[in-house]
């Protein structure tokens, strides 16, 4: 912990004295925005941290100087925009933001986005519309599932993995009107099938209600947080399908932030240390305990937001892990890996 913390004070303090030569290029199209974001070349192995609201750059690019260009290409309906309105006007707000440390810190870097558009003759907020729908508690949710390159500052371009190498899986739920919600990962384990049959062959990856197994056999674990609506998990490649088509599947579940418990929780074994770890509150992974043997089913609180989870299943892949001696023998195609709905 102390080790982080040290680092986290030089990055802030590096980006604070690089940060007034970035450059930010804003472009307000009809129903979205453009964003390209100039970032010094020490700052490049940092991408990954620079959001739109709750939106990762959508393209990261080198520049021939060596620095860095993110770019982000979104509706303004993605990424937590704020609509108001301003007298004759439509205002969607945000913000880019810098982010070195979890998201229990504040973001070292904030720069406002503004986008300004006349309202429409006639125009009327949506809850004032009698013909509008109302979003109710369970509307409005969207779960994405997908990996992301070495760098993590896009999506990966090709399926092919070494054996050994770590596979960034970036799982979020777009909340929209809903409240905040907290993404979670139940269940996760790689099968070399897209559909689960009874007697499909698997290797867990995750169990026991949010215990990451593959933290005490390898290397993996859960990547810091920078908000509660998305999960990196740091998954490093395995022999399971050594050579073959392999999915992940995943059970997904957004859940009140406010209600963490043996059954709902994300927990990875840290090595130094000897013991689990809750990701989301360190302090409190007392609750990891049962990752050793069999966790509660139900949270002593829970049972009154049962009714209120969203639990899919998302299947990313087909990913091929490859012996590296190996691996030139394959012809990989280049794809973009995402769930598979």
């Amino acid at each position: 912990m102390g080790t982080q913390l040290y680092l986290g004070v030089i990055v802030v303090a590096l980006f604070a004295t690089t940060v007034t030569n970035a450059e930010i290029k804003v472009q307000c199209g009809k129903d979205s925005v453009s964003i390209t974001w100039t970032i010094p070349s020490r700052m490049r192995q940092y991408a990954a941290r620079h959001f739109l609201g709750n939106c990762m750059p959508s393209r990261f690019n080198v520049l021939p100087r060596g620095e860095g260009k993110a770019e982000f290409n979104y509706k303004l309906d993605d990424c937590n925009f704020k609509r108001l309105v301003k007298g004759k006007n439509i205002i969607y707000k945000n913000e880019l933001t810098f982010r070195p440390r979890p998201r229990s810190s504040p973001a070292a870097y904030v720069y406002p986005i503004e986008c300004v558009y006349p309202r429409p003759t006639g125009w009327v907020p949506p809850f004032l519309d009698p013909g509008a729908g109302v979003a109710g508690g369970r509307g409005g949710l969207t779960f994405h599932m997908l990996l992301l390159n070495e760098q993590m500052t896009a999506v990966a371009e090709t399926n092919v993995i070494p054996l050994g190498s770590f596979m960034p899986i970036w799982a979020t739920v777009e909340q929209k009107s809903h409240q905040p919600l907290l993404l979670l990962m139940e269940e996760c384990v790689a099968a070399t099938t897209p559909e689960l049959q009874a007697n499909s062959n698997v290797y867990p990856i995750i169990t026991n209600k949010g215990c990451l197994l593959d933290s005490v056999k390898g290397n993996s674990r859960f990547l810091p947080r920078y908000y509660s609506s998305a999960i990196i998990l740091y998954l490093q490649s395995f022999k399971f399908g050594l050579g073959e088509e392999v999915y992940i599947h995943c059970k997904l579940l957004a859940w009140d932030p406010e209600v963490l418990s043996e059954s709902k929780k994300a927990c990875h074994y840290v090595k130094e240390n000897e013991r689990w770890e809750l990701l989301d509150d360190p302090m409190q992974s007392s609750m990891c305990d049962c990752c050793s043997r069999t966790c509660n089913t139900r949270s002593k609180r829970g049972d009154e937001w049962e009714s209120n989870g969203f639990r899919p299943t998302s299947v990313l892949g087909p990913l091929i892990i490859m012996d590296p001696s190996q691996q030139n023998a394959h012809n990989a195609s280049v794809v973009s890996i995402a769930d598979q709905g």
